[in-house]
């Protein structure tokens, strides 16, 4: 996975976004204030970097006219979200522009994006002696072909995308089923179910108690 700076002066914010990204599979590093995000970024060699704008010294604004050649992909995490701080983010290389409050799950997404834009996205994942090619959309377990459908696969892919991390019903409905659901909560529960049959994964994939589920890799 990917080396990750985090550059941001709220210790709670900075934190959060450390925990869940770790969570994923990330490397994170953390900075908080733009003197020390400038020292970091030109020699710390991280894959990506998560920037506010509204530093302590130099602005996000500032640092990113300056790394420009390291050529290291940059995402802004701040609260100015006005048009006219978006466009300027934007054209001054920022590979995305996110305006808090956010959603750690689409934080996530918007990371992950932005990696498989830059560097190319893996193909496979394995597990438990479970090996899932995205490509192909082919699981086995132990060498043998584990037949899924459709909706089992994209599910399974979906849960290993957000690893470690909660997932609502609601959050799984959208992510699997998206406009075509006219189903309910019970759906998601039999999909569930199945992948801890067909794939032998009841000790990973775990129940959250008023959530939903979580796949513990």
């Amino acid at each position: 996975m990917a080396r990750i700076l985090i550059v941001e002066d709220e210790l709670p914010i900075n934190d959060l976004i450390k925990k869940n990204l770790c969570l994923v599979g990330h490397e994170c590093a953390q900075v908080f204030d733009g003197n020390d995000a400038l020292d970091a970024a030109l020699t710390g060699h991280f894959d990506l970097i998560l920037l506010d704008v509204m530093l302590p010294g130099l602005s996000g604004f500032e640092i990113i006219a300056r790394i420009r050649d390291t050529g290291t992909p940059v995402i802004y995490v701040t609260a100015k979200g006005a048009l006219a701080d978006r466009l300027k983010g934007l054209r001054l290389g920022a590979d995305d522009y996110i305006v808090k409050p956010f959603e750690i799950l689409e934080l996530i997404e918007r990371v992950d994006a932005v990696l498989r834009r830059v560097y190319g996205a893996s193909d496979t994942f394995s597990f438990d002696g479970i090996t899932v090619d995205f490509r192909s959309r082919l699981v086995t377990r132990d060498g043998a072909e584990v037949e899924l459908t459709p909706k089992e696969f994209d599910l399974l892919e979906a849960l290993i995308k957000n690893r470690n991390l909660a997932l609502s019903r609601d959050r799984l409905i959208y992510l699997v089923w998206t406009y075509d659901f006219d189903g309910n909560d019970r759906t998601v529960d039999t999909h569930i179910q199945r992948l801890r049959k067909k794939l032998g994964i009841e000790n990973r994939l775990k129940t959250v108690f008023k959530t939903g589920y979580r796949l513990e890799v």
